[in-house]
């Protein structure tokens, strides 16, 4: 014979509806730091990425400057002045590759974790929204009154 499952206390039952409510709240917290967090690291990675973008802008054009000079007259000034620049473009490029890597991961998580952060505030303002309702007061209704 089979043994029934035992029915649950009301008690019980809300005591684990309250531990939900407060765990979502306290998800919601969460969330909100962590998309702060991330949106400030993101813009800090935008900046970078820009940066590095106008100083190989500059590179470049140095560098064609240089490569110009070099070609009127090859003297070791200019050829070193042209190695220099090569040089640096390559860093910068490295780096900004490097930049740009990290800014697309950020922002991968930015996006789930915005997401995941308004699925939260949308459960939490239904919660609400039906505590609210359920917790209304019973309305009295007034006598009618006769007719004379």
């Amino acid at each position: 014979m089979a043994k029934a499952k035992p029915v649950v206390k009301a008690a019980a039952l809300d005591r684990t509806i309250n531990a939900s409510i407060d765990s979502l709240t306290k998800a919601c917290g969460n969330a909100e730091t962590a998309v702060a967090k991330k949106t400030a690291e993101a813009k800090k990675l935008l900046a970078e990425v820009k940066r590095h973008l106008k100083k190989k802008t500059t590179l470049t054009k140095r560098s064609k400057t240089a490569a110009d000079k070099l070609k009127k007259d090859t003297n070791a000034a200019n050829k070193k002045a042209v190695a220099t620049v090569a040089k640096e473009l390559k860093a910068t490029k490295a780096a900004l590759d490097k930049a740009r890597a990290s800014k697309a991961i950020v922002l991968t998580e930015l996006a789930a974790l915005k997401a995941a952060s308004k699925r939260l505030t949308a459960y939490t303002k239904a919660i609400a929204a039906a505590d609210k309702a359920l917790n209304k007061p019973a309305k009295k209704r007034r006598k009618k009154k006769a007719a004379k």
